[in-house]
């Protein structure tokens, strides 16, 4: 498992504007320190932000924060949106405060940033956060989760492929982002067509080296979400072999650190909030969110459209409904040794207080 680790802890951030950036050295080693001691965790199966503040605390304690570091990919339209928009940059100027953006590839290395301290706040798919908390002394905490949906991931095969079921695909090369919430569909993908890991060879890409490896041929299969399912399937002779329906639910996650929940609860409630108001507004007009944000991604409209009409968005509370859900993403893991030890999700749940 050390080389798993090792291999997870070279960690790119690409911030708008400027070119990418590795974390530093004693960042990495940090977390690969936490990724076999015990886990120091809190209790609590329910996230609540419906309690206000009144305007004097809530300016008050924003103010303390100085800065908010928020993580975003290509895949979280709603953070995009808001990022387009600068609706969180006027709302937290307006309180002595400001915002910062930092863009990652993928969600693994941005739970990594988060326990290095160099975000506050990310939005990731089912599984990075689970390798998080598999790391011990991790401080990540899941506040919200994004209904997204099975539709907004998939499995890709070339148009004339022989490959027509999921047990066909024994035998053959599957490009997948390590440690996303695709790797959690490949793993469920092969158990439902009978097959074991071992019964396929698995390339780990990241979306951009994924699209080209699909292109060149050298994979048989690409196990990619949206916007980048929608894209290969329009432009890169991708036909769909199955979505994530009756294989994972494929939700989405708001993640903070600990100490951020329990210093900046009232910037966390703020933030929550602006995302709920903007992915209402998304839903109401997937045509405008796609004609406004594809110059942004760099996404055909047709193709972002087909995207924003196959899932959802939203920040809702932590059930233990979907507790459990996430719980089995864990044991599903685990079950593989593809992390370290077995984990309660819920112990890494924020109350809100």
């Amino acid at each position: 498992m050390l080389n798993l680790f090792r291999r997870l802890s070279k960690v790119h951030v690409q911030r708008p504007g400027r070119s990418s950036f590795s974390l530093s050295v004693r960042s990495r080693r940090r977390f690969l320190a936490l990724a076999f001691s015990g886990f120091a965790a809190v209790s609590g199966i329910s996230v609540l932000w419906t309690d206000s503040l009144s305007g004097a605390q809530a300016s008050t304690a924003i103010a303390q924060v100085g800065k908010v570091r928020i993580g975003f990919q290509k895949s979280g339209t709603v953070l995009v949106s808001l990022k387009a928009k600068q609706t969180l940059e006027n709302l937290f100027k307006s309180r002595g405060s400001s915002v910062e953006w930092s863009e990652f590839t993928a969600g693994l290395p941005m739970v990594e940033a988060l326990n290095a301290g160099a975000i506050d706040v990310g939005y990731v798919g089912e599984a990075p956060p689970v390798f998080a908390q598999a790391a011990n002394g991790s401080t990540v905490r899941y506040v919200a989760y994004d209904p997204l949906g099975p539709g907004a991931e998939g499995i890709l095969v070339h148009k004339d492929s022989k490959i027509k079921t999921l047990a066909d695909l024994k035998g053959k090369k599957i490009g997948v982002q390590k440690g996303s919430n695709t790797h959690y569909l490949t793993v469920k993908a092969l158990q439902a067509g009978k097959l074991k890991l071992s019964d396929v060879t698995i390339s780990f890409l990241k979306p951009s080296d994924g699209r080209a490896a699909f292109e060149r041929r050298d994979i048989d299969a690409w196990v990619v979400w949206d916007p980048f399912l929608a894209a290969a399937q329009s432009t890169a002779n991708g036909r769909l072999l199955a979505n994530a329906k009756g294989l994972a639910p494929n939700l989405g996650y708001y993640l903070s650190t600990e100490s951020f929940t329990k210093s900046q609860s009232a910037s966390l409630k703020l933030i929550l909030n602006e995302i709920k108001k903007e992915a209402a507004l998304i839903a109401k007009n997937p045509e405008g969110t796609a004609k406004f944000l594809s110059p942004i991604l760099g996404v055909a409209q047709e193709d972002l459209l087909i995207a924003e009409k196959r899932r959802s968005h939203g920040a809702l509370p932590i059930t233990p409904a979907i507790i459990d859900k996430q719980q089995d993403v864990a044991d599903t893991f685990t079950s593989l040794d593809l992390i370290p030890k077995s984990i309660k999700v819920k112990e890494a749940v924020w109350i809100w207080k």
